[in-house]
């Protein structure tokens, strides 16, 4: 990339900092990330040396607010904007990116959120590419990658789980990203295809058991996970579906905490107890499961892609493992729509990345380099 880029990076939580870092550190981009609060922002833009970052400014602005967004990106003639802000900050975002024509990206699991962003990047003259982490994210990019296979699809299950790897409670759970996006995931109806046809289905229900190198998990039905590749497979697949990997045993606490004490219609109070109740931890394994099964040259056959990613130390510092799955995603999306390799305009699927495009990225290496042999799935 011979021009270097000026990438607004909103939101300087647990993702937006590492982004930061990435982007800041490759040399390629000018980056300015950007949060609500000044402490926030101006750490985004801190080694652990306390020096600042080369190739990184901050500022601070209401990253909910179309026009607060549109005049930081008229302001520093932003190329692209990358929104690691809650969800519910997405549409202002979105409409700002249209106003001043830039590319968006985001990392929304909010299947109401996406289809707002689809529809103002209707007509646009720029990208707009949501969903970019790991699920949804890469998980889509795998399943489509592992779909192209079969000459005809039956089957696709995707299955995702961040976990602690030493967990201390009777959930088996530690927080280990957004708690907002957490409880979305376990509140809305969940999209999947059956029989060929897009239906949605409720959370927290069809849990299986599954196990991954000896060890016991369960999943069940979670909403968000699919992307838009429920709409891209329907007619092309008997059955997709998508869930989150647990430790057995929290399914049915949840189903308590949801349904028998209405929290399901109460996320604040919800939100409340998860945060003071479950530790935040870095000691976490990712676990990306999808298995395809379909026709393969007049034969019933199955493949598999199984992956861990765990918890590492870059740069001195110890980042979760879902923090470099949903950092380094959106940083390969992002490399790759730079360097053309992705629609210039309009919106743009996860399923469009090409899989080995993505591993071969800078920042995809993240997966490749926690690539395991697949281990027997049983699910």
């Amino acid at each position: 990339m011979a021009d270097r880029k000026t990438i607004v990076v909103l939101g300087s939580g647990k993702v937006g900092r590492l982004v930061t870092w990435f982007l800041a550190d490759c040399g390629d981009y000018q980056v300015v990330a950007v949060d609500m609060s000044e402490d926030a922002a101006q750490s985004a833009v801190t080694g652990q040396d306390g020096q600042p970052l080369p190739n990184a400014t901050c500022a601070v602005a209401d990253i909910g607010s179309e026009q607060a967004v549109a005049n930081l990106l008229r302001d520093n003639n932003a190329d692209y904007v990358l929104s690691c802000a809650p969800f519910h900050c997405n549409p202002a975002i979105a409409k700002a990116a249209v106003a001043t024509e830039t590319h968006y990206l985001d990392l929304t699991e909010d299947v109401a959120v996406t289809k707002q962003v689809h529809e103002l990047s209707e007509g646009a003259k720029t990208a707009f590419i949501p969903q970019c982490g790991l699920a949804p994210g890469f998980i889509s990019i795998v399943a489509n990658d592992l779909a192209k296979r079969f000459d005809k699809l039956d089957s696709l299950k995707m299955r995702v789980g961040a976990l602690p790897i030493q967990p201390h409670n009777r959930l088996n759970y530690n927080l280990t990203w957004s708690t907002e996006g957490l409880i979305n995931e376990y509140r809305h109806p969940c999209e999947a295809v059956v029989g060929g046809k897009l239906v949605t289905l409720p959370p927290l229900e069809d849990c299986e058991a599954i196990t991954i190198d000896g060890l016991a998990y369960e999943a069940f039905n979670t909403s968000g996970g699919l992307g838009s590749l429920a709409e891209t497979l329907a007619g092309k697949v008997n059955k997709l579906d998508y869930k989150s990997i647990r430790y057995p045993g929290h399914r049915d606490i949840l189903k308590i905490l949801m349904d028998d004490l209405k929290l399901h219609d109460d996320p604040d109070t919800m939100k409340m107890i998860f945060e003071r109740a479950l530790p935040y931890t870095f000691e976490d394994v990712v676990l990306v499961v999808v298995t395809a099964a379909g026709m393969q040259n007049g034969r019933y056959c199955q493949e598999s892609y199984v992956n861990k990613i765990y918890n590492a130390e870059l740069a001195g510092q110890r980042w979760s493992g879902i923090q470099i799955t949903t950092a380094s995603g959106l940083c390969a999306v992002l490399d790759l729509h730079a360097s053309g390799k992705l629609s210039a305009t309009g919106f743009v699927c996860q399923e469009e990345v090409d899989f080995g495009d993505f591993l071969a990225n800078r920042f995809g290496k993240h997966y490749a380099m926690g690539a395991t042999k697949p281990p027997h799935v049983v699910g």
